[in-house]
């Protein structure tokens, strides 16, 4: 590497773009302990967000801000996951992830499938292990949810994932006054459309945090646990 590469490297890794840490989880990585790195900023807003701290806030850490931290955890934990916000936004991430494979670290991240030219990047370069892909909402529903225009974005992503040879789930938190069981099982059709046989996470709001919006509490029918999973595994949490 030349000096003026070397620059522009540091010039990336110096960069403020990490929110926060957590130091230790069980849950974010399936089957696997990891750290969390939280990335501010992101290009949606949706309502029913509970980091607004990250997704408006700016970054506190650069990646040798942390270096240390994840040295300490060799073999101690077993993945690194890149949360946010949106982690793929920053074009640190490559360099960060090519640095925390050397460590010998798993990667995952958690995306809203807006930059799919760079998960396809991390994929053709063995730098991610197992990807989180939300799916927001349905495409006429979706600027209304997430105030961005994404959703062919979306649809990318989860093709790009499917001729992947990595593990990665599909995911959507659900609200009460956002999404109705024939939502629901509007978008199970169409990621069965899609292709998709994988395993489709529906996760409920939580309660009593902040959020980007002001959509109150939810609450839901007490049959939708019998949606039409047209196939699909799905999976309450």
């Amino acid at each position: 590497m030349n000096t003026n590469s070397e620059h522009i490297l540091d010039n990336k890794l110096n960069r403020k773009s990490i929110h926060s840490l957590t130091p230790f989880t069980l849950i974010d990585y399936p089957y696997k302990t990891s750290c969390v790195l939280w990335f501010a900023g992101c290009n949606m807003r949706c309502v029913y967000c509970y980091n607004p701290e990250i997704v408006k806030g700016k970054g506190k850490y650069n990646f040798y801000d942390i270096r240390d931290f994840l040295r300490s955890r060799v073999g101690l934990l077993d993945g690194v996951v890149l949360s946010g916000g949106e982690c793929l936004l920053h074009d640190s991430v490559i360099d960060m992830l090519i640095a925390i494979k050397k460590m010998g670290f798993l990667v995952k991240i958690d995306t809203n499938g807006s930059k799919p030219d760079t998960l396809k990047y991390l994929l053709d370069h063995l730098l991610i292990d197992y990807v989180s892909l939300d799916f927001k909402a349905l495409p006429y529903k979706f600027y209304e949810i997430t105030r961005s225009d994404f959703y062919d974005h979306f649809v990318s992503s989860l093709s790009i994932l499917q001729n992947a040879i990595i593990d990665f789930e599909v995911r959507t938190t659900i609200h009460s006054s956002l999404f109705t069981k024939t939502d629901l099982e509007s978008m199970i059709e169409i990621l069965s459309g899609l292709g998709y046989q994988g395993k489709y996470f529906l996760q409920y709001f939580r309660p009593g945090m902040g959020t980007l919006g002001d959509i109150g509490d939810s609450s839901f029918e007490p049959n939708l646990q019998e949606i039409n999973d047209k196939g699909l595994e799905i999976i309450f949490r």
